[in-house]
């Protein structure tokens, strides 16, 4: 059958828009709206004489658990305007301000990556987003918390480079400040709403346990942010990944060989899965957080094998079942 020259036009315009769907589809779909509630802004830029009067009007803007305002609450406010008179916090706010005043950037990508994690897991939503200072440095490990739908970012956290030696009194280690800045936030920001969202096994964690459950976190990672270089995601140097990369057997091997894998020894589970500049026992140059990546690689290929969703991997609790499906051998 011919076709007129009409008629060919409309098969490629529908060819066109077909193909615009997939593309669409391809990247993830629509973004979230993602805007932080600035709490800090509001408590440093409110004289302290008005505080309980701001806090009441802004109530609604900063209702969360995460925060628990209580502008009622008298020693609540003692507790408070204390904390915003300090000079040294205050210094911290200014510094930080002055890094994130806006955080337009930080919110795209976080929207970005929630989109695609709504699309693979409809039961994770979150509506309700945070920023405020702390100034408790040496609580590194906790700078992005967040429950069910609500998540918060202690922003100074990402401000300590640019704060220099004035503040190596906070504790934070060298290794660690790398990883504090604005390319980190919303990656950490997307791990803190993983772990929240992958259920553990009942009765004390083996180290296997947690070397799967945050290879879990990284597998999240890589499906909800793919475009953000490996670096960020599992928070390596260049040189760091390159060594885990090179040493992925030889890593495997010490780990089995130290029947490390069904231990819940402390020692053991700092070694693998703490921060650090390295791993002690293989020497220099190696990357720290072995555990983690080992994870990685067991849950990717029990996803290879058992063509599980996201979904359910998060709340596949056995571990030993992980590994074993797996098949995984570097």
């Amino acid at each position: 059958m011919s076709h007129t020259p009409s008629t060919r036009r409309r098969h490629v315009r529908l060819a066109l828009t077909a193909t615009m769907a997939m593309l669409l589809a391809a990247c993830g779909g629509k973004q979230q709206e993602v805007h932080f509630a600035r709490f800090e802004q509001l408590l440093f830029e409110t004289p302290t004489s008005q505080l309980p009067d701001a806090l009441r009007q802004h109530r609604s803007e900063f209702d969360s658990k995460l925060l628990e305002i209580r502008p009622t609450d008298p020693q609540y406010m003692q507790m408070l305007v204390g904390f915003v008179s300090d000079p040294v916090v205050r210094d911290i706010y200014q510094t930080t301000d002055r890094l994130y005043h806006t955080l337009g950037d930080v919110e795209q990508q976080l929207g970005k990556a929630l989109a695609r994690a709504e699309k693979l897991c409809p039961s994770i939503r979150y509506d309700g987003f945070y920023t405020l200072i702390t100034g408790d440095y040496e609580d590194y490990d906790h700078r992005v918390f967040c429950d069910d739908h609500n998540l918060c970012v202690s922003i100074d956290h990402y401000a300590i480079g640019a704060m220099g030696g004035q503040y190596e009194h906070f504790g934070v280690p060298q290794y660690m400040q790398r990883m504090l800045n604005r390319d980190h936030i919303a990656a950490d920001c997307m791990a803190a709403i993983a772990r929240a969202n992958i259920l553990l096994p009942d009765g004390e964690l083996t180290i296997l346990d947690h070397m799967v459950a945050e290879g879990k976190v990284l597998y999240f990672l890589e499906q909800t942010m793919p475009n953000t270089p490996d670096t960020i995601r599992l928070r390596y140097s260049a040189s760091q990944l390159d060594w885990i990369k090179q040493n992925t057997a030889n890593a495997w091997g010490w780990v089995v060989s130290n029947q490390y894998l069904f231990t819940s020894d402390l020692s053991a589970f700092r070694t693998l899965m703490d921060e650090g500049p390295k791993t002690n026992a293989l020497g220099d140059g190696s990357a720290p957080r072995i555990g983690p990546y080992l994870g990685l690689q067991i849950v990717k290929a029990y996803v290879k094998r058992s063509h599980c969703s996201l979904e359910q991997l998060l709340v596949q609790t056995d571990s030993r079942q992980i590994l074993s499906q797996s098949a995984w051998r570097p």
